[in-house]
């Protein structure tokens, strides 16, 4: 059968001259240093500059984020932004990175999270500025009030031997991370590098990365506004909680909702319970064959902080869903939520879909895999903890980028749809008038909210000190 061709013929040659690739990506690295990022790093890594006319230890910190944020994998990757010199300036080589890596001690890396914090507070008065009050979550129709902090953990599978990594739970080999996110606008407030084997519900790890998580936020927000812990069964230890509960005592409004294990006194209560109502999905709408009950007065809940309440979530199950003897005998697959969350402050039907919403955080997750911390580039664990922090730098500016620059589906759109419409975009660079202009295609689809995106980081308000 004859085919008609449908593409135009081209002839490929090597000789164009001032085209750049990931112009998008000079974006990333503009907001860095509108958001003072850059400056706080090279203020906290002060002391690793060894000649004058090196690299700033705190300017190769920010590239490697950016190459994070960007898509890049690997220290060579870095060779994107080195070798277009014309459009990011001067780029680190890749020994150089890996000695900045190398140098980057515990005491570092407290100082790097310290300028995190000082840049998402310039970052969050800029959005207070422009845009107003940071995006509230939205469950089952209503909004929850505040901040929603999301504690989780996953498994990094390691192909070769690195220190640390170890047999992991699922009977795979890697690391264990612990990260925290922050729901209101997807950005990563804090992380903690684990080896494989470390367990989901170690009380010491999630209060070592609430407390940075709660670092993260800026003094003027952190008190005073209503802020939501939530967490899987990993996170219901009674030592975790009764450090949120602590937590009170230092003028923090901070409630939490977990999960939690069904056992016998449990089960008992769930048989006697009365007053099951429909459920409600997270859009809002009545989920078919799914029902919710209080039960917290059916058992007795030693060693859960005073006011915890329960509620319980059965559903019929649906094809494959792994059930425990007790669901299959009772034909229903049960969940326990527990929440220090007053009565009035919501119906039980929408605390419980509030709690399903921490779901979402499996897809910052996922998506943070591929902005960094699903591969670790050394043998040495201290230098894959610098990287995870670096990572975690690169979903802030991708998160402050859709928060601050962009808008409709671009402002809520997964990192990968960033790279593929605007960060990975090509343009071409001249010079006139001791000026440098960056010219995207004119018939890019998306070339409007580039520019309109560089447009209002231009016109973000700096700080004055």
């Amino acid at each position: 059968m004859k085919t008609t061709a449908t593409r135009p013929k081209i002839m490929v040659t090597g000789d164009g001259r001032g085209v750049v690739g990931h112009a998008g990506a000079r974006l990333l690295a503009d907001l860095a240093d509108a958001t003072g990022l850059t400056s706080a790093f090279s203020q906290a890594l002060a002391g690793l500059r060894q000649r004058q006319r090196g690299h700033d230890p705190g300017r190769i910190a920010v590239d490697l984020a950016v190459m994070l944020a960007d898509g890049g994998e690997a220290i060579a990757d870095l060779a994107v932004l080195r070798d277009q010199a014309a459009l990011f300036g001067p780029v680190a080589s890749d020994p150089t990175a890996w000695r900045l890596l190398s140098q980057l001690d515990a005491t570092m890396l407290a100082e790097l999270r310290a300028a995190r914090a000082d840049a998402r507070e310039i970052a969050w008065a800029q959005h207070a500025e422009v845009c107003g009050d940071l995006p509230q979550p939205t469950v089952a129709g209503q909004q929850v009030d505040g901040l929603v902090l999301d504690i989780d953990a996953t498994i990094v599978i390691c192909h070769s031997g690195k220190e640390s990594a170890t047999r992991t739970w699922k009977k795979t080999f890697g690391f264990h991370p612990l990260l925290c996110f922050l729901d209101n606008t997807g950005e990563a407030l804090a992380g903690l590098l684990r080896e494989g084997r470390a367990g989901s519900n170690t009380t010491t790890d999630h209060i070592t990365v609430l407390d940075q998580a709660l670092a993260q936020i800026p003094d003027t927000v952190r008190h005073g506004t209503p802020i939501l812990l939530r967490a899987d069964s990993a996170g219901s230890s009674h030592g975790f909680l009764a450090h949120i509960r602590s937590l009170r005592e230092h003028h923090l409004d901070i409630r939490f909702s977990v999960g939690a294990a069904i056992t016998e006194s449990v089960r008992a209560a769930i048989r006697a319970a009365t007053g099951w109502v429909p459920a409600v999905d997270t859009g809002g709408d009545l989920r078919e064959h799914a029902e919710v009950c209080e039960i917290t007065s059916l058992f007795d809940p030693a060693g859960w902080p005073e006011g915890t309440r329960f509620l319980v979530r059965r559903e019929r199950p649906h094809p494959g869903a792994q059930l425990s003897l007790f669901d299959t005998i009772e034909g229903w697959r049960h969940q326990i939520v527990a929440t220090d969350t007053p009565p009035g402050n919501g119906s039980i039907q929408h605390l419980e879909a509030r709690h399903r919403a921490h779901a979402r955080v499996e897809d910052r997750i996922r998506t943070g895999k591929n902005t960094g911390f699903g591969r670790f580039p050394s043998r040495v664990f201290a230098i894959n903890q610098a990287w995870l922090q670096l990572a975690l730098t690169g979903i802030d500016l991708l998160a402050w980028t859709r928060t601050l620059l962009l808008d409709g589906d671009l402002a809520t759109a997964e990192p990968k749809k960033l790279r593929y419409r605007l960060l990975h975009v090509a343009a071409r660079i001249t010079r006139t008038a001791r000026r440098t202009r960056l010219a995207i295609a004119a018939n890019w689809p998306w070339t409007d909210a580039l520019t309109s995106a560089f447009s209002k980081l231009t016109a973000l308000p700096r700080p004055t000190s």
